[in-house]
């Protein structure tokens, strides 16, 4: 018994770092999102990303105020703009979604980093946010996803 539980245990991260696939958004596109200039019209930006190669095999929906934005990936980031003010940001995890409550300021960029942590029956997700310049230093290293 304590062979089979070595062997799930030691199994578990092989299969949490497999290969998922996810819409790519077009480079014209990355690239202008990398350029992180300020929105306009009272608007705020989002970048969402997930920056770890941990449970890669995962695929987890994301949510802007309950509204889909797709599924994450490993090294893939969406951007979106939203009117400024208040906000809700959800993954979904093992058993129900995790939500980060942000309030966000009219020409500015808000950077929400979300990780896949061990669960109990498959990974879950969390988010959080960082700083901006933590934030663009690890988007710049991604590639964009297409948002919904």
């Amino acid at each position: 018994m304590k062979k089979l539980f070595a062997v799930l245990f030691m199994a578990v991260p092989l299969f949490l770092t497999g290969c998922v696939s996810t819409t790519m958004d077009s480079l014209e596109n990355d690239a202008a999102a990398k350029k992180f200039e300020q929105p306009k019209n009272k608007m705020s930006g989002i970048y969402i990303y997930r920056d770890s190669i941990f449970g890669s095999a995962l695929k987890k929906n994301l949510y802007i105020d309950d509204h889909f934005i797709g599924e994450s990936a490993p090294k893939v980031y969406f951007y979106k703009q939203v009117k400024a003010g208040p906000h809700k940001i959800s993954t979904e995890s093992e058993f129900s979604n995790n939500d980060l409550n942000i309030n966000t300021e009219s020409g500015k960029n808000y950077f929400i980093r979300q990780y896949i942590k061990l669960g109990v029956f498959i990974g879950g997700a969390n988010l959080e946010q960082v700083s901006e310049e933590q934030g663009k230093k690890a988007v710049s290293e991604l590639k964009r996803a297409l948002a919904q």
